[in-house]
């Protein structure tokens, strides 16, 4: 575990549990962790569906995103350009097999987080997708 505060963020479906695919999650809950203090839910990002890493990180405009203010973001899913652009901003993106978020955060950070599940690349159109 860190030595300082970090912002994890999950991304969630509408039943609350973590989301299958990074790039498409519209909603993601954001962790405070202090060290030494259990991870507590400080507030949900919601995006419209054009903000979706999927679609943002692919426009003419990819800076400033919601996400890229967090240390750490979880799913169960994620393809290899969205975990690539997050980190060039810092974020280390991570996924899951873990279905409830705050049990992922904490998996996390006792260096437990179970792997995700296999993504598949053609399911989302791919790095080089079209829009």
């Amino acid at each position: 575990m860190s030595k300082e505060r970090l912002l994890i963020a999950v991304a969630v479906d509408r039943q609350g549990r973590v989301a299958d695919h990074a790039g498409r999650a519209q909603r993601w809950e954001v962790f405070d962790v202090w060290p030494g203090q259990a991870p507590m839910g400080i507030y949900a990002i919601e995006l419209a569906e054009k903000a979706v890493l999927h679609h943002w990180h692919v426009t003419d405009y990819p800076e400033r995103h919601p996400l890229h203010a967090v240390d750490v973001a979880i799913a169960a899913t994620a393809g290899e350009g969205v975990i690539r652009r997050l980190g060039e901003r810092g974020v280390s993106l991570l996924t899951t097999s873990e279905s409830d978020p705050e049990l992922a955060v904490k998996a996390w950070l006792a260096n437990e987080l179970p792997p995700g599940k296999p993504h598949e690349e053609h399911s989302c159109g791919g790095e080089g997708h079209q829009h």
